[in-house]
């Protein structure tokens, strides 16, 4: 595999790199990239159909994409204010890497799992055997 297309690994490039996907990397994101991947909709509307996320968390995730450039928060001067949230161009171009993430994820998820238990169960195998001495 030919990395040299990723440019230079100083720690600074790292870092600048580590932080960008930390941010695109978190499962609320991902979640909320994919919904709004299919047009815009407004808070509640995300909070119903991301499932376990809180209100805070949800607003701290839109905010954070916001700041990064990956939506756009408008507000419509209506009472009460409605607030839609839309994915930018550079946001609808996260969207392709994160489904396909997504879709190897789905295809190889019983390998993954069964790796997992045969680690798992070699971990535990070679784990000392305690034994209790009657005194």
């Amino acid at each position: 595999m030919d990395l040299t297309v990723l440019g230079t690994h100083s720690p600074e490039d790292c870092g600048r790199v580590s932080r960008v996907l930390a941010r695109v990397g978190d499962k609320w994101s991902v979640l909320i990239v994919i919904l709004l991947r299919t047009g815009p909709r407004r808070f509640n509307d995300i909070k119903r159909n991301v499932s376990g996320i809180s209100q805070q968390m949800l607003t701290r995730v839109l905010r954070g994409l916001e700041r990064d450039g990956m939506l756009t928060r408008t507000v419509y001067p209506t009472v009460p204010p409605q607030v839609e949230y839309a994915l930018t161009a550079l946001g609808q171009s996260l969207g392709e890497p994160v489904l396909a993430l997504g879709l190897w994820a789905q295809r190889h998820i019983d390998s993954i799992e069964a790796a997992q238990a045969a680690f798992d169960d070699k971990q535990r195998d070679a784990q000392p055997r305690m034994t209790s001495q009657a005194t």
